[in-house]
């Protein structure tokens, strides 16, 4: 990987991490385009770690309310004793499903999955699904804020985040979707699909880094690291985009930028433009 590609990745990586169209989609359809070889599903992991560190920073308040929250309610034999402590819970429990299919479809997932056929029909089934659960919280009178969560929500949206492991469908947009479905806002969706990243993000870099040593070393350590620092400028700059966005707008940007984007790769893929 030269220090242009990290750069262009990680700017990459960082400005649709937490946007519904793709990180992973994006990490192998711009090298595609470009010529340039797949850098893989572990680099695209550890890069991620970039991001991870722009939501811990973004939400530190948050996520230290929620540790010391969930910590005095285990000691105080009252788990789900407030706001704080009950969040964390249903982090943990929406992190579960992702935990488990990640682990068990790992080989599939970073090899026959990252192909742009899969995930060219990825970005078009996920927008079509955005777009009815547009339509579904259109017509509810009104929506839920993200205080207002609760254990069949976090299963429930913790379940669409382990749909994210298909290249192409998108963490945030599967996770915003099964939101709106349930009832919440779409600054409340953004908020907790930005807060339910973190596990899930973290612990599949700390895997991959660890578990694909050498390939990252083949790669090179510099581009990698250049490649996460951006990441992390552009990732946080994204959640702070998508936070205001969100509060005025609803997705549908976004899910016609994913049909025309799967509609152009098929038809590349289709004419042997790209392969």
């Amino acid at each position: 990987m030269t220090l242009l590609e990290a750069l262009v990745l990680g700017l990459v990586q960082g400005l649709t991490e937490f946007i519904p169209i793709s990180s992973t989609a994006h990490l192998r359809i711009i090298p595609a385009l470009l010529g340039w070889e797949d850098p893989g599903a572990a680099a695209s992991a550890v890069i991620q770690i970039g991001t991870l560190l722009a939501v811990v920073i973004y939400f530190w308040r948050d996520l230290l309310n929620m540790a010391g929250a969930w910590v005095r309610g285990i000691i105080r034999g009252k788990p789900f004793q407030d706001m704080h402590s009950r969040m964390a819970w249903f982090i943990i429990l929406g992190t579960i499903p992702i935990a488990i299919l990640g682990l068990v479809f790992k080989d599939y997932i970073e090899t026959t999955a990252r192909g742009l056929w899969i995930i060219s029909v990825a970005l078009i089934v996920l927008a079509i699904v955005l777009m009815i659960s547009e339509r579904s919280a259109a017509r509810r009178q009104t929506l839920r804020d993200v205080d207002s969560i609760t254990f069949g929500d976090a299963a429930s949206i913790g379940a669409g985040q382990a749909l994210a492991l298909i290249p192409g469908v998108s963490r945030s947009g599967s996770t915003i979707t099964m939101a709106l479905f349930r009832g919440l806002s779409h600054a409340a969706a953004a908020r907790f699909s930005f807060l339910l990243s973190v596990p899930a993000i973290g612990a599949s870099g700390l895997f991959e880094l660890v578990g694909e040593w050498d390939h990252l070393s083949a790669l090179g350590w510099k581009p990698i690291l250049l490649a996460t620092v951006v990441a992390f400028i552009s990732g946080w700059l994204s959640i702070w985009f998508l936070l205001r966005y969100l509060r005025t707008h609803t997705t549908t940007i976004f899910i016609y930028y994913r049909i025309v984007l799967g509609v152009l790769i098929l038809a590349l893929l289709g004419g042997g433009w790209l392969r």
